[in-house]
């Protein structure tokens, strides 16, 4: 009891002491004005973000994976965040994972426990088989998740880079992490719901932690999303609409190369701005280390 006490992500919120007495408008301004406090808590924690990022683009370049964990909500986010790598970036879904306590069960239902184990964290980075490679980024809301810590410290002790996300100042697992990032939000209106300002703030984080370190790695031309999957047909036309807005040429000539490039966007990008066919195109691209600023 004492120990939770002393977490700004749960003690209460003195202007929803009397939360079930409001009314619905009430209610929503005042979450609305709580959530406003979410982007400036980030901002503060914007050095500490660049230095992950920085880590992450570093293990991208040695082949390395980045391995979110958590337990919950902060676990279900990071899963939400590296799924969301395979269609925006077209990665390979090994290449951004995302584990929670519990295992993928517990992204719809709770797994009573499966957070309080410290070996439990251990043991899923083992099935991965996880390197010094890797970075490992530790979810928890509170700061102070088992499951997370025993993940972190197995992976610092195989030399893998780590960080975490937590919301409170001096987190404990800040103290497992080469590279902690706290981004306090203040107490939630419901108490102890760190679903709400503090699921806004790792999401925030997660999102700049993936499309930033992307960018580093030349998944994004101008702000273009150039290595996305076709994979439905929306895609298909976003990914000719891509190709147009990137060489400022016609549908038709977009849909002629799209096709000759393999469905590859990037590729198709290469051909048409530099004029070569798709064997020379692909030869640039590697040697320019994905970056299709660098093949111009």
């Amino acid at each position: 009891m004492t120990d939770l006490e002393k977490l700004t992500t749960e003690t209460r919120n003195e202007k929803t002491m009397h939360l079930d007495d409001m009314s619905v408008m009430e209610i929503l301004e005042t979450m609305n004005e709580e959530d406003k406090r979410v982007p400036g808590a980030v901002m503060e924690a914007l050095p500490q973000i660049e230095k992950v990022v920085n880590q992450i683009v570093v293990s991208f370049r040695k082949k390395g994976r980045l391995i979110y964990m958590g337990a919950g909500t902060s676990g279900r986010l990071g899963v939400l965040d590296a799924a969301e790598c395979v269609p925006t970036f077209g990665t390979k879904p090994e290449m951004v994972q995302g584990l929670i306590a519990g295992g993928m069960k517990a992204m719809t239902v709770a797994v009573e426990g499966a957070e309080d184990s410290l070996e439990l964290g251990k043991e899923d980075l083992k099935e991965i088989h996880l390197t010094d490679k890797d970075i490992v980024i530790g979810i928890a809301a509170s700061g102070r998740t088992p499951y997370v810590i025993g993940g972190l410290d197995y992976a610092r002790a195989i030399g893998a880079v780590t960080g975490t996300i937590a919301c409170n100042h001096q987190a404990e697992i800040s103290e497992h992490a080469d590279f902690p990032i706290e981004v306090e939000v203040g107490p939630e209106i419901l108490t102890g719901s760190t679903r709400l300002k503090s699921g806004t703030a790792q999401k925030l984080v997660l999102n700049m932690l993936s499309t930033v370190s992307m960018i580093g790695i030349g998944k994004v031309y101008k702000n273009l999303m150039v290595d996305v999957r076709p994979t439905n047909e929306k895609l298909v036309e976003r990914s000719k609409r891509i190709i147009m807005q990137a060489t400022e040429c016609t549908e038709e000539i977009a849909t002629q190369f799209f096709e000759e490039a393999g469905e590859n966007v990037k590729l198709a990008i290469v051909m048409i701005l530099t004029g070569v066919d798709k064997k020379t195109a692909e030869q640039k691209l590697i040697d320019g280390n994905g970056f299709i600023r660098k093949t111009l």
